[in-house]
This record gives structure tokens, C-alpha cells and sequence, in this order.
């Protein structure tokens, strides 16, 4: 069964960077999408960008440009890099894995990490 566990939340100042990372366990990610979505008090889940099982990625319009996913084959693990960073983007990220070749809606994604929160300060 495919777990995951995010890491490397925490707080930073507007303008900073953050990579997150996603580490699976039990499976590899290597037939999955995966993709990472953020939730913010009051706000619907939103899509963040994927890295999909032929190394292809794609990025909400939002995000394009601040926000890059990239995978470790070697250490099973995803990464979300956050660079310029703003208050907004406050939010708890979750990652989660589907076998879908292509997908930014969170219904299609069946496994989710607990996820770790981001705090951006002014």
C-alpha cells in the first residue's frame, strides 16, 4: 500500500523559499502522478503541480514560475521548491499520488499524505 508523509513546512518571510518534500513508502512512485494541492482556513483545495510517471510536469496558472516539482528517483521522493514566496500561499500542502497520466483535481488523487503546514510572514 502506497504512504506518503510530507516535510519541510514551517515558517518564512515574503521573498524566501521552501522545498517540501513528499517520501513514499511501501511503493514506488514510478506508475503514479504525483501531485501537490494546498488548503488554506475558508478555501477550497487547491492544485498546485504534478510530476506524473514519465516525467512530465504541469503547474496551476498560478503557480507557474515561483513553484517546481521535481522527483528523486533514488530516495522515493517528491519535492514541491517554493521560491518568492507570499502570504497567500500560507496554506496546509498535501501531496497525493494517482494513477492517472494527467489530472489537477483533487477527486482523482486516492492517496494523500497528512500534510505540512506553510507559513509565510510579511
Amino acid at each position: 500500500q502506497l504512504q506518503l508523509v510530507e516535510s519541510g513546512g514551517g515558517l518564512v518571510q515574503a521573498g524566501g523559499s521552501l522545498r517540501l518534500s513528499c517520501a513514499a513508502s511501501g511503493r514506488t512512485f514510478s506508475n503514479y502522478t504525483v501531485g501537490w494541492f494546498r488548503q488554506a482556513p475558508g478555501k477550497e483545495r487547491e492544485f498546485v503541480g504534478a510530476f506524473n510517471w514519465s516525467g512530465y510536469t504541469f503547474y496551476a496558472d498560478s503557480m507557474r514560475g515561483r513553484f517546481t516539482v521535481s522527483r528523486d528517483s533514488a530516495k522515493n521522493t517528491v519535492y514541491l521548491q517554493m521560491n518568492r514566496l507570499e502570504p497567500a500561499d500560507t496554506a496546509v500542502y498535501y501531496c497525493a499520488a494517482t494513477r492517472n497520466f494527467y489530472s489537477d483535481r483533487a477527486p482523482w488523487y486516492g492517496y494523500w499524505g497528512p500534510g505540512t503546514q506553510v507559513t509565510v510572514s510579511s
